[in-house]
């Protein structure tokens, strides 16, 4: 009898299945580093190829709903599509910003920004691919060029600067911050880019991105007072960076009143 209860218990033994569950294998380095920065030139390609196109064909119109709308749509649709890959940034002071708030690697900061340039470079290559020479000259190859004075300037930097800050912490707060997480992160960064465009597009044009910023000037060769699309939204995502940090992060992210 106690022959046959060690046999029933043997074989229970081996019937019940395991608790511990074995980890899941690390990430391949293609899924880790390569795979990220393609999604980053690839989003940022369509991105601006989008955004530059919805330019040179309204440019006679002279109106803003239009690019407004074509630039927050073509955000939300591609940070949908791509964020499980690469995070979605697509946009310098976003790396910059997440990378700050601890939401990335170091090791990844300067290749993100190089392909995000790289899909800029690309993006207004296809838009000029694609429109009639005319009005892509017409628009400059919709590169930035409201700003016409250097009495513009301050006006122009500060807009970029506030606005730029805006959807940086939209994009901080939605996605990094982990007590305000939100699925919705893609629908409230179209929403606002194009809410930024609509309210700031006579004052600066509405950057927000020095990729945007950079492919239309090196196709159309276009570099009056172009640094201000690269100061502005650099200082609106330190602006951005620093607010989490200090006061609206947290425990994690904050490094003060812990």
């Amino acid at each position: 009898m106690a022959e046959e209860k060690l046999e029933m218990s043997n074989v229970e033994t081996t019937l019940v299945p395991n608790p511990k569950k074995s980890a899941p294998p690390p990430p391949s380095t293609f899924e880790r580093v390569i795979q990220p920065c393609i999604a980053e030139v690839v989003g940022t390609t369509f991105f601006v190829f989008i955004g530059c196109v919805s330019v040179i064909e309204n440019v006679e119109a002279a109106g803003r709903l239009q690019p407004a709308l074509v630039h927050g749509l073509a955000v939300a649709v591609m940070v949908a599509c791509m964020a499980e890959i690469s995070g979605s940034h697509f946009n310098p002071p976003f790396t910059i910003a997440i990378y700050l708030c601890g939401g990335m690697q170091l090791v990844m900061v300067i290749p993100y920004i190089i392909c995000q340039l790289i899909g800029g470079l690309l993006g207004a290559g296809m838009s000029k691919l694609m429109t009639p020479s005319d009005r892509y000259t017409n628009a400059t190859g919709a590169a930035f060029s409201i700003l016409k004075s250097e009495e513009q300037l301050l006006g122009a930097i500060f807009g970029e600067v506030a606005m730029t800050c805006l959807v940086t912490m939209v994009v901080l707060m939605g996605a990094v911050n982990n007590k305000t997480k939100s699925p919705m992160v893609p629908f409230l960064v179209g929403c606002t880019v194009l809410i930024n465009i609509l309210a700031g597009g006579d004052v600066s044009g509405t950057c927000l991105n020095p990729a945007r910023a950079f492919g239309p000037a090196v196709m159309a060769n276009y570099w009056d007072y172009h640094w201000v699309y690269w100061v502005g939204p650099i200082g609106g995502c330190l602006v951005a960076a620093a607010l989490l940090r200090l006061l609206l992060g947290d425990e994690k992210i904050r490094i003060i009143f812990k």
